[in-house]
């Protein structure tokens, strides 16, 4: 896809003021920085913990902070001083977005409520990144990944397919909560070209979470009256996995009548094509874990290239299954660039995903993420505080500027 560098990007001149931490914030706010917002990071002095999480080259640039952080800048403001929040309010006059994934009491005590900042500037969107909905019977609540996959199902649906309650091995929450409150922030953004007005945006993960979990797991229970289970069988069945070969394993997916059809016809099981348990989508939906596992010793049979050539060749969907080492190396993700090399200045190289989208006008390569308080002064600066002002602030530690430079290597793995 040809892109066009010299034209400004999606977000171009739209300012986002990002006070969240950890991943569910700055995932969402990642997104805004790859459309081309000019993202701000604000962090408390000590910065964001996942500065210090995983593998890293220097002290402050862990792993998992790499991975949410790209195309932004950071600014360090110790709110608890009065000189640093009249700092940020003469940024949020300047602000088109202003979010956080603080405690709504908290924010209020500060005075950085959405009624107070937008009585300042009605054109701001504030963004509330809440793990419960306000008035809800758990609003101020504290809320983590972990907590909320268990409260909005995740355990359990693991659980009915393996029998044991677990969280998923991803950060599955944060990421799908992250995503929604981006596209909610673009929807606000949206509405105001056509109003002029901003407006209070609340992404509450339990509710988010719930929500994305119920698509096809709330099932039956849309009949309201019916006694029907919620949890779509499909997915809950122990056979829905990778199946083994002959060397390996292979993700295969017949899923239509022409589908099923083709393969039980194809693998010399004519029989079993027209089994009615096995004939139509309904039919095989009650009995898929019969079905899956009927699939599972028929793949068992034959080399994961050999099931890669006949799925081909019937135009049935199938992958060979990747480990996370050999995503680096898909020769589809190859050919896309979606790994990006980027050399910093202390002579180290870091690697980066690309934004999985691209945009024919004002596309955005990564750039590196902050140091903590890279960008204090200039910010500052920018927003109209004097030398003085900043000199000041710095000498009291209402604002941080960088560390100085250094060049040691620290790749030890500090994760939690």
């Amino acid at each position: 896809m040809k892109t066009n560098p010299l034209t400004p990007p999606a977000l171009d001149r739209i300012r986002v003021l990002d006070l969240s931490s950890v991943v569910f914030g700055p995932y969402a706010s990642q997104i805004l920085a790859d459309y081309g917002a000019d993202v701000i990071k604000i962090e408390s002095p000590d910065g964001d913990s996942t500065r210090n999480t995983g593998p890293a080259f220097e002290p402050g640039m862990a792993a998992i902070f790499l991975g949410v952080n790209r195309n932004k800048r950071s600014l360090v403001l110790d709110l608890k001083q009065a000189a640093a929040r009249e700092a940020l309010l003469t940024l949020v006059d300047q602000a088109d977005v202003f979010m956080h994934s603080i405690r709504p009491q908290k924010m209020e005590a500060l005075g950085l409520d959405p009624a107070s900042l937008r009585a300042r500037n009605p054109r701001l969107i504030y963004a509330g990144l809440h793990g419960f909905g306000n008035g809800g019977a758990y609003q101020g609540q504290p809320a983590y990944d972990d907590t909320i996959q268990g409260l909005s199902g995740i355990a359990d649906v693991v659980a009915r397919q393996t029998d044991t309650p677990r969280y998923l091995p991803t950060i599955a929450a944060d990421k799908t909560c992250g995503l929604v409150a981006a596209h909610a922030i673009l929807a606000a953004l949206f509405q105001r070209e056509r109003t002029g007005q901003g407006q209070f945006v609340e992404v509450p993960m339990f509710e988010a979470m719930t929500s994305y979990m119920l698509v096809e797991h709330f099932y039956g229970r849309h009949l309201s009256g019916a006694n029907q289970p919620a949890g779509y069988t499909r997915l809950l069945t122990p056979w829905r996995k990778p199946y083994q070969t002959t060397d390996g394993y292979i993700c295969i997916m017949p899923y239509t009548d022409r589908h099923w059809k083709r393969f039980f016809e194809a693998t010399g099981n004519a029989a079993t094509a027209v089994d009615p348990r096995f004939t139509d989508i309904a039919a095989r939906t009650q009995h898929i874990a019969e079905l899956y596992e009927l699939l599972g010793g028929i793949v068992l049979q034959r080399s994961t290239q050999d099931w890669l050539d006949f799925c081909a060749q019937l135009e049935i969907p199938a992958t060979r299954m990747n480990s996370l080492d050999d995503l680096e190396h898909d020769p589809h993700l190859q050919s896309v660039d979606f790994f990006v090399d980027v050399p910093d200045t202390e002579k180290n190289t870091y690697r980066f995903t690309r934004s999985p989208v691209r945009m024919e006008q004002g596309n955005i390569e990564p750039a590196m993420p902050p140091r903590l308080g890279q960008h204090t002064h200039e910010i500052l600066s920018q927003a109209g505080l004097s030398s003085a002002q900043i000199d000041a602030m710095l000498a009291s530690k209402a604002a941080i500027g960088p560390a100085p430079s250094s060049t040691t290597q620290n790749l030890q793995d500090d994760s939690i």
